[in-house]
Formats: structure tokens, C-alpha cells, sequence
């Protein structure tokens, strides 16, 4: 996929036969994702925020006056290195006292010192890009998201949800060092379930020529007649320049091989300087090819703009060619024909990583849910990442598109507009939801006129999509009665016949519907361990089962379908319980991806995919004799059951239902056979297990590329002597890799695991304090005064200093703390020059002498017998820096000791048989091998080989 993607952004540059035209440098994009520093900070106490904002004038005050680590000077050698995208909650402690709803991770307002976060990336910009426009593009930062380039402040973004983006062209250091620095404030929630924090998303810098196409700035929308159609391409031109300027834009459709199937061009578009205009073309397809869900097929417009017969820039819209509607009567239309909305809600997290998806967990994801027969995401509660969209629109998959909070004022209505704008290209999307559950104006006149004005502002954006909602207080006046779809929220929440006789010309889908519980492979529901048993049944008395919700709206023509919560779990919510659960229940599969049982219910009567699945397992020692409950999900006609060859019995399969027996345990084989038409089509076969024995190891791929992002899902199995999973397995795995991967997280989905999901390394920062100097005669005078241990009128380093009066050379001494662990530690001084030249000593001993001045800075490792835990010393005898101007600033920091504590090994606990291993390339092709091992198990071990591929240009 990735491949194809690098190959139209090549085409961008290669002149077509119809245009033999000379080119300029034109659109470039690079990945921003490598090569970060990365610290915490804090919400209020600026010593421990890196003294940001604490300047006389501070960013807010002065252009380019970005402080403390906003600045382009900044020393972050001590801090921690690491590639995007990034959740740091994920890699925090669970902890009791915080919030229920975000998982109880160690974060917000109980936890300042872990809320904030500080990036830092340093990157280079050539001479020759002078001229041209550079854009700083961020797909989503969780939250509150302040941003600087070379001490510029940029501006914030309040949301976690947003993409966003900054003219950075005038800011730069053309030829030379540049620094982006974000800092990311966690530590208010906008939502009620995990959320994670950092820059959990792609950061990217886009450089074009001043005429350019807009930041998305095609809209692309389609008629449809017969086997032709009509594709009305508007793009919105743009001229940052100061020169007025007259341009020729050609719009042209790529089949998905690259053929061209259509190309127009408008002449003289006359753009002055600093103006944008809007040109639309309508381009005829004939023959074309329709995307839909069995075959999600996408063109792409590729839109190219000349300026003086020379190409400018060239611009790539995936879209796809296609018919939706909605009918209050008989439901939802794809391409003219009914399709029924078989839906799943989702959060936006997975295990081991949080929020920050590699693009492949995304593909992973989608196609699970498409497995289990699904054919619509909605996308709950707030915009996604771009990479899902490209997902669902490249596998076939439905989407409801929804807004983060319900409102008018300005600042919402631009998040609205920033949404629909980036994502209305998308074929996969089929509505915009304005909100979700905003029970304080659900059932008002405000919530009404609130509803009634976003709708129209989106349709003044997108003209093509109707708008919905999830209401969930009851089906009552207010926005209910506004909505152009209706999303009921729970058909337990009020009368939905009433509410479709009260508005025939409504339509309606259920937006939320189920909110089961279930533990994965657990049949016995026990409150003392917070398990939930995984048979279907009602969560509580007013809702309803999966089965119960689905029987409803598919016997009902004029509800579209409904999207089930949840698809996955997810952290957070962990209803019905409270802490030690940190993640819910809710999901038909959980945090891992692995199925629950009432996946196979859903594939069942969502698809046409064959389907015998019996639930429970069939280990149960304590209970012989003692009556279990077996049910069986089929789309066959009939099933019978057999216990050790002996049949209990053949029954018929009522329609969106299931069949189900009380057995008698005895341990054996418990056997299915599916009958349709009378004859038998399919087997399903549940044995009990012998004890544990070895481990095995299973990629959902095994064609890797060695492109520094692709991923390997590897599922860890418990195993019996047969090789059968042993359902009740919980053990101890420890992992390991080598060759060019990396482990970026382990999972197993159980929702009171509270093990790590990323083991990281720890990189503390030790400040040098209590600092002191002394003026001595000469260097060497200092360096034999420290040599002797000499007293000395010791007063505040930097304080009192005349620079007009120096002294010849200056005697420097500090403290600092190293933790107990010291000796299992990496100690690193990443020094700052106070002197011209300087002699540095650690505890006494000399570890530099004669060292001269150097604005970069310089790195010392620290041998463990120089050190102790606690209190140690630092002492430097150096000639003193000065100032030409009173006004100069000189460097009176000796910089930070870094602490490195490498990373423990990898390892997680099976649960019911079962654990997950997110596994990544790097840029070297080769062969990975994950080695698994446990205590009385056999190990497992695993090839991967990765091939050589492009990867995506990007700002190392």
C-alpha cells in the first residue's frame, strides 16, 4: 500500500505526453515522524516546565522571544529520543486515584508532574528552498497543543482531535539549523474514555511554490448515469507570493493503475498576490468503474498548475465514484441498491501502543471488523486520523464522521469546517455527525436551533452528505426533531416506531445500540474478579443483547442498519466495574483485536461467509456432571450437537438467533455439524486441553517491508501437547527480537491486567544545583587550588560578576542527586561551555582538562566509580566568557546529567491462552526473529523476513 503511494506521488513529478512542459521544484511532503527528543514538563510550576514563559519578554510578548524550551538554543541532549506517533500515557503507571473513564493511568490533574509533555526536533532546511512556501502539518496532538520554530511562537490548538497546520516560510534558517518545538498539555480531558497524550499522530512539512493548491483544496463529487459519470473537480488555487500571477490549471483522473480516463484545463486564472480563487471543471468518465463494498475502487484527480508554461505544482485526491442516499422508508442506498448498516463504534486505541497506530494496525483493524461481516464504522467521538479514512476507503468500509462537541460560536464552527474540509473527499464517508449525547440540549429549542445551524453550515461545505447525531435522552422534541438522519442512541431510550410514525419523512439508523459485557473467553460471570461472562445477554434491564438489537433493526425496513458499542475494546469505561478493571467490556473483539463469541454471531447473520462457532470452551474439571450451557452461532439451517459421538440432539436455527443446549460435562470432544438443505455443510469441534506445553507464535502477515513502519501482529498461543490452545492458560512470556524489528508493544486483552504494555527506557534528568564560584589568579592556579582541596570565599555562581572587572579565571563547584540505582545506570554529563577553556572534575577526579569553548556543547559518559548514589560534585576551573555588549547573554548553565536506565525485557502474561506482540521494521531489509519463552513451556520462535522498500521521503 505504501508502495502505491510513494509511486503516484512520484508520478506527480513526470511530465504526461500531452505536456511536454519544463517543471520547477513544485509539491514536496516528507514525514516529520523521526528523531524527536522528548521530556515531561509540568501544568504550573515553571521550574520544572523548563522556566517556559518565564522570560521578560516571553513569546507572548515579543515575536521570536520563545523561552526555556521553546527556544531555538535549548539543550534537550539529556532528553529521551524517540519516533512518532507517541502516547506517553500509554507508558505510564496505573494507579487507583485517577480518572475511571481514561483507564487509570497516572495522568491529569491528580498527576501534573506526568500531564505535560515536551517535543523537540532539530532539522535542517536547504539554501535553494528559500522562495518557496514550507508548511508545518500536524494530523493530531492529544492535547492542547502550543507550537514554536526558532523561538517563534506559532500558535495553539486546543483540541486533540484537529489536524492543523502553520505557515512556517518566514521563520526558517534557510541553510542552516531549525528547531520545531511542541508542548502538549494532557492534563484536561475533553472526553470519557482513553484518550492518551502527546503527538499520537503524523507530523509532516509540505514545501510548494508560492501558486499553489490550497491545503485541502480539491473537493471532488461525482454524477452518476448508468455505466458513465460526471466528476465536478473544484480546486481552490492559492498565491502566497508578493508577485501577482496568471496560471493554467489541468485536471486529470487516474484510473487505479495510473491510466488517464479524463483530463481537462482552465486557462488564465489571474491570481494577485496573497488571493485564492476557486476553479471547478466537470470531467466525463465513461465506463466508470462504481466503489462499493466488495470492490472499494478509487480514482485519483490529480490537479496540475502551470504558471508560464512551467508545472508548479501537481496535487494527488483519491476519491471514488459512487451513489449514497438515505430513505425514511426503506433505508440506506449504496450505488441505487439497499444495504443494511452493519455497523461498530470505535475508539481510537489498541493494546501495547494507545492511541499512537502505526498506518498498518489501522488496515489490521478494518479488517477484522470487515470479518466479522461489518460494513460501517462510526467514529466515535471525534474526527479520526486521515489513515483510518485510507483504510476504510481502500477495503470497503462505511463511515459516520463525527464532530467532537455540538456548538455555533466561531472557534466550533471552524473545527466543523476543518473536518469536513480534510475529509470530504472520502468515499467511505456517508455522513457527518454534528455531535453525540449532549444530554443538555438534547431535548430543547436551543439544542434544536443549534443542530439546525450546523447542519446548514455543513451542507454550505458539502452539499453531497447528510447530517446525524446520536441522541440518546430520549427520542423527544429538540434536536430529535431537526436531525435530516436520526441516530437513536439505545433503542431502550424511548419508542422508536412512535418517534418514525411521528416523522415519516425522517430516516433513521441506530448510532449506538448493545453496550454488552463480556470477557473474553470467560463463561461464568464472577463480580469478585470482574468477570463477565461472554454468552449475549442483556447489560441491563432497560437495554438490549446484541441479538435483541440486531433481530430489531433488521426487521425494520426503515431503520438503515445499526452500529453496535463497541467493535474493540478500549481503555477506560470499564462498566459494570470500577478500578482494578481499566478497560471495558463493551467490544466484540477486545483491546488485542481476538473475538469474543458474539463475533461469530454478528458473522453469522452479517455475511454470507459460512459460520458454526460453539461457545464455551470445554474445560471445566471442578464441574463434572454439573449442566453447562452451550450455544452455537451458525447461518446454517440446523445444527446438532454431539459430547464424545453421542448426540444431544439436532434443532432448527430461528432467524438472527442461535441455537443452545445444557450439557452435562465430561471432559471429550463436543462436536457441531451444521446442516443446510438438509445436507451437512460444516463442523465445529471444541476438545478439552491437557496441560500447557509450549508457546506459539502467529504474524497475521508474513510479508514484511523494511520501511520503518510496517507492522507484524504476532499472536502468542498457549499450547497442549496437540498443538491445541489451552483456553485457560495464564503464563508468564518473556520476549525477545533481533534483526532489523522492534517490539513496540504487548497486550492480551484482559480488562483487569494492569501489566505494562511498553517496556522503555528511563531517561531522568538530574540538574546541577547549589552552584558556587570563586575568582582564582590564573587557570592553573584553579586547577592546583582544586588539586590541594584549598578553601575558598565562595559566593552564587553568575550573580555578582562585573563583566567589565572579570577575574582571570574563575573556580566553579555544584551538587548533584543520582538515585539509588545508580550503578545499574548509563550517567552521561551533556555539558555547556562556562569558559573559554576549562578544566572539568566529577567527585575530584578530572575528567577533561584544556577543553576549549564549543557552542555545540560536549558529552561525557561518566565511569561508575566515579560515582555514588546521592549527593555527588562538580567542579570546573575555567577562564570566563564576556561580553562585548551589557546586553549580550552568556551561558552560565553547565548543563544535565542524564540518568539511562535501558529498558527491562518484554514480557506479558497470557490470559485465557492468548497474547499479542506488536512487531515493527526498520529501514534494513533482513530477518527478524521474535523468541518467546516461559517457565516449564517449550519456546517459540519466529522468522520474519523483510524486503527491501521505499519509504516515505522524510526530514531525518
Amino acid at each position: 500500500m505504501l508502495y502505491r503511494k510513494l509511486l503516484v506521488a512520484l508520478l506527480c513529478w513526470a511530465p504526461f505526453s500531452f505536456a511536454q512542459t519544463p517543471s520547477e521544484p513544485g509539491r514536496e511532503r516528507y514525514s516529520m515522524d523521526t528523531n524527536w527528543h522528548f521530556a515531561l514538563g509540568h501544568p504550573f510550576n515553571t521550574n520544572q516546565d523548563f522556566s517556559n514563559g518565564t522570560s521578560y519578554f516571553s513569546y507572548l510578548a515579543k515575536a521570536g522571544y520563545g523561552d526555556g524550551a521553546a527556544s531555538l538554543t535549548f539543550d534537550d541532549r539529556a532528553w529521551r529520543q524517540l519516533n512518532l506517533p507517541h502516547d506517553w500515557a500509554v507508558e505510564l503507571p496505573f494507579d487507583s486515584t485517577a480518572q475511571h473513564s481514561h483507564g487509570y493511568k497516572a495522568i491529569g490533574r491528580n498527576f501534573p508532574t506526568t500531564s505535560v509533555g515536551w517535543y523537540r526536533k532539530a532539522f535542517r532546511v536547504p539554501a535553494e528552498d528559500l522562495g518557496r512556501q514550507l508548511t508545518l502539518e500536524f494530523d493530531g496532538v492529544y492535547r492542547n497543543a502550543q507550537v514554536w520554530v526558532n523561538g517563534h511562537y506559532l500558535g495553539n490548538e486546543h483540541s486533540g482531535y484537529n489536524s492543523f497546520r502553520y505557515d512556517i516560510t518566514d521563520y526558517l534558517n534557510y541553510g542552516g539549523r531549525n528547531v520545531v518545538a511542541v508542548r502538549v498539555d494532557a492534563t484536561m480531558p475533553e472526553g470519557w474514555y482513553y484518550e492518551g497524550a502527546g503527538i499520537y499522530r503524523h507530523v509532516w512539512l509540505t514545501k510548494t511554490n508560492p501558486v499553489h493548491v490550497a491545503p485541502n483544496g480539491t473537493w471532488v463529487t461525482t454524477q452518476v448515469a448508468g455505466t458513465a459519470a460526471d466528476v465536478t473537480a473544484r480546486a481552490t488555487l492559492l498565491n502566497q507570493g508578493k508577485n501577482a500571477h496568471t496560471c493554467v490549471v489541468r485536471q486529470t483522473i487516474l484510473d487505479a493503475q495510473g491510466h488517464v480516463v479524463a483530463s481537462k484545463q482552465h486557462g488564465a486564472v489571474a491570481l494577485a498576490p496573497l488571493q485564492q480563487r476557486e476553479i471547478t471543471l466537470t470531467l466525463p468518465v465513461a465506463n466508470a468503474r462504481r466503489w462499493d463494498l466488495e470492490s472499494p475502487y478509487l480514482y485519483t484527480l490529480r490537479t496540475t498548475v502551470l504558471v508560464g508554461n512551467r508545472e508548479v505544482d501537481c496535487y494527488d485526491t483519491p476519491f471514488g465514484i459512487r451513489t449514497i442516499r438515505f430513505d425514511a422508508k426503506l433505508g440506506f442506498f449504496l450505488n441505487d441498491k439497499p444495504v443494511k448498516l452493519k455497523g461498530t463504534n470505535n475508539h481510537q486505541d489498541h493494546a501495547g501502543v494507545g492511541t499512537a497506530l502505526p498506518d498498518e494496525l489501522q488496515y489490521f483493524r478494518i479488517r477484522a471488523l470487515k470479518a466479522m461481516g461489518s460494513n460501517a464504522y462510526r467514529c466515535s467521538h471525534h474526527p479520526p486520523t486521515p489513515e483510518l479514512l485510507a483504510a476504510c476507503d481502500q477495503l470497503g468500509m462505511l463511515v459516520i464522521d463525527e464532530n467532537r462537541l455540538m456548538g455555533t460560536n466561531y472557534q466550533m464552527q471552524q473545527d466543523l469546517k476543518g473536518m469536513i474540509v480534510r475529509d470530504r473527499n472520502h468515499p467511505s464517508i456517508i455522513s457527518w455527525s454534528i455531535g453525540n449525547e449532549e444530554w443538555g440540549i438534547e431535548n430543547s429549542t436551543t439544542g434544536a436551533r443549534i443542530a439546525t445551524t450546523m447542519q446548514a453550515y455543513a451542507h454550505s461545505l458539502d452539499s453531497t452528505r447528510l447530517c446525524t447525531a446520536g441522541i440518546s435522552g430520549g427520542f423527544r422534541s429538540g434536536i430529535s426533531d431537526v436531525l435530516e438522519v436520526m441516530g437513536y442512541n439505545y433503542l431502550g431510550n424511548g419508542d422508536i416506531d412512535a418517534h418514525h410514525r411521528q416523522f415519516p419523512n425522517q430516516p433513521g439508523m441506530g448510532t449506538e445500540e448493545g453496550s454488552t459485557f463480556a470477557t473474553r473467553g470467560v463463561y461464568v460471570t464472577d463480580p469478585r474478579l470482574h468477570y463477565q461472562a461472554a454468552y449475549d445477554q442483556k447489560p441491563r434491564p432497560s437495554f438490549y443483547s446484541i441479538e435483541e438489537g440486531w433481530r430489531f433493526y433488521a426487521e425494520r425496513p426503515y431503520l438503515a442498519g445499526l452500529f453496535i458499542w463497541t467493535g474493540f475494546d478500549y481503555r477506560g469505561e470499564a462498566t459494570p466495574y470500577q478500578w482494578p478493571s481499566v478497560t471495558s467490556y463493551f467490544g466484540m473483539m477486545d483491546l488485542c483485536g481476538f473475538p469474543k463469541d458474539n463475533v461469530y454471531y454478528l458473522r453469522s447473520w452479517w455475511s454470507q461467509q459460512p459460520t458454526l462457532h460453539l461457545l464455551p470452551h470445554w474445560n471445566w474439571p471442578a464441574r463434572q456432571g454439573q449442566p453447562i450451557n452451550v450455544w452455537a452461532y451458525t447461518n446454517c439451517d440446523e445444527v446438532e450437537l454431539f459430547l464424545n459421538k453421542k448426540s444431544l440432539g439436532r434443532k432448527a436455527v430461528p432467524l438472527n438467533s442461535h441455537v443452545a443446549w445444557q450439557v452435562n460435562y465430561a471432559p471429550g470432544t463436543l462436536e457441531a455439524r451444521g446442516y443446510k438443505n438438509g445436507r451437512k455443510t460444516l463442523t465445529e469441534v471444541v476438545r478439552t486441553t491437557d496441560q500447557a506445553a509450549a508457546i506459539q507464535l502467529t504474524p497475521h502477515k508474513t510479508a514484511l517491508q523494511a520501511d520503518g513502519e510496517d507492522l507484524a501482529v504476532v499472536t502468542v498461543a498457549v499450547t497442549d501437547r496437540r498443538n491445541l490452545t489451552v483456553p485457560t492458560a495464564n503464563e508468564d512470556i518473556t520476549f525477545s527480537i533481533n534483526g532489523p524489528g522492534r517490539i513496540i508493544g504487548v497486550g492480551n486483552g484482559n480488562p483487569t491486567s494492569r501489566e505494562k504494555e511498553k517496556f522503555v527506557e528511563t531517561s531522568q534528568m538530574v540538574a546541577i544545583q547549589e552552584v558556587e564560584e570563586a575568582p582564582v589568579a590564573s587557570l592553573a592556579a584553579g586547577v592546583a587550588a582544586q588539586a590541594q582541596h584549598q578553601a575558598a570565599t565562595w559566593q552564587p555562581a553568575f550573580v555578582q560578576r562585573d563583566y567589565k572587572k572579570l577575574a582571570p579565571a574563575y573556580r566553579h563547584r555544584g551538587t548533584f542527586e543520582l538515585p539509588a540505582e545508580v550503578a545499574n545506570a548509563q550517567v552521561t554529563l551533556f555539558y555547556n561551555s562556562i569558559g573559554r577553556e576549562q578544566h572539568l572534575f566529577i567527585n575530584g577526579q578530572e575528567i577533561a582538562k584544556d577543553l576549549k569553548q564549543s557552542p555545540e556543547g560536549n558529552v561525557f559518559r561518566l565511569a561508575p566509580t566515579l560515582l555514588k548514589p546521592g549527593r555527588n560534585t562538580i567542579e570546573i576551573v575555567a577562564t570566563p566568557l564576556t561580553k562585548e555588549h551589557d546586553w549580550d547573554v552568556v551561558n552560565t548553565n553547565f548543563g544535565t546529567i542524564q540518568v539511562f536506565i535501558p529498558a527491562a525485557p518484554w514480557q506479558r502474561k497470557t490470559f485465557n491462552g492468548l497474547a499479542q506482540v506488536l512487531v515493527q521494521t526498520t529501514k534494513e531489509p533482513g530477518t527478524i526473529t521474535l523468541t518467546a519463552t516461559a517457565k516449564g513451556l517449550k519456546m517459540a520462535t519466529l522468522k520474519l523476513k523483510t524486503e527491501k522498500a521505499p519509504a516515505r521521503p522524510a526530514i531525518l
